[in-house]
């Protein structure tokens, strides 16, 4: 089943006031206690509380930046991977950014009738959202905080994808339909080890994949983990996309990043190094992915 953007997802939404149930009237979507929300012209929705933060959104750079390298494929065999590892909907992604791998997962999907392949992204930028709009007809982009009760309501989502984004392991349990699953991308010691010296990136904690099983200890099950691993060949237009669209921009100074990459080879090999972990609501059947 495939239903169309910000409608096809308007019965998993939840009003962050009240936690109601959300409908859509022309432009306004609204709850039974009055609260009222505009969809913005572009086709999103923001649905931020009383508490939300967006400090930590992305900025338009920023995901310019992202839509830059991301289109240029050189990620594209993390999302592949990420594709093959959702087998039911809804779908929502978490930090979803511009909408790159929801919308794989997406693709993916809608080629069993039996799937419900709808997707919703939340992120904490407006500019992303704005972004994920476009990336899939069956996408409704949401502005909201990842960090505070989000706008959804309980047990309706069948996957939960998170990648290279903050997770509430507490919040994605609630959202998670019966025999729901949960998809996280998390960077290995070694991604991008080849620039990440020189160009003064943020480090990877080594103990960053076990934290994660721990997190969701005592509420959902690890049922595989493996890795994505490959050498990207990328030119400084490239590195300087892939850099500005990572938390490390928020940490650089724009010359000296630019000086640092002027002096890289005209090809630079990168490694991309992602470990993806599925866990499961409820009892797997076997260990395998």
């Amino acid at each position: 089943m495939s239903r169309s953007g910000l409608d096809g997802v308007m019965p998993l939404l939840a009003c962050p006031h009240c936690s109601q149930g959300m409908t859509r009237l022309d432009g306004v979507v609204g709850c039974p206690a009055g609260h009222r929300f505009d969809v913005a012209r572009q086709g999103h929705l923001s649905l931020l509380g009383s508490r939300s933060r967006t400090d930590t959104g992305d900025s338009a750079d920023m995901v310019a930046a992202r839509g830059d390298f991301l289109g240029a494929g050189h990620y594209r065999p993390l999302a592949d991977a990420i594709a093959r590892r959702v087998t039911a909907g809804p779908v929502l992604e978490i930090g979803a950014g511009t909408g790159y791998y929801l919308a794989a997962v997406l693709q993916r999907l809608a080629a069993d009738p039996a799937a419900d392949a709808r997707g919703l992204a939340i992120d904490a930028s407006r500019y992303a959202a704005r972004r994920a709009v476009g990336a899939a007809p069956a996408i409704g982009s949401i502005v909201a905080d990842a960090w505070s009760r989000l706008p959804v309501r309980d047990a309706v989502v069948g996957t939960v994808l998170s990648v290279f984004a903050p997770r509430d392991p507490g919040e994605i349990v609630r959202l998670l339909a019966p025999g729901g699953r949960v998809v996280v991308a998390t960077p290995e010691p070694d991604h991008l080890a080849e620039i990440r010296t020189d160009l003064g990136l943020l480090t990877v904690d080594p103990g960053k994949v076990e934290r994660l099983a721990d997190s969701f200890a005592g509420r959902l099950r690890l049922v595989g983990r493996d890795d994505v691993r490959r050498l990207m060949p990328l030119s400084r237009p490239d590195v300087d996309a892939l850099v500005r669209m990572g938390p490390s921009a928020r940490h650089l100074a724009p010359d000296r990043l630019a000086e640092a990459i002027a002096a890289l080879p005209e090809k630079t090999f990168v490694t991309l190094a992602v470990s993806l972990s599925v866990f499961a609501a409820d009892d797997p059947v076997d260990g395998r992915l």
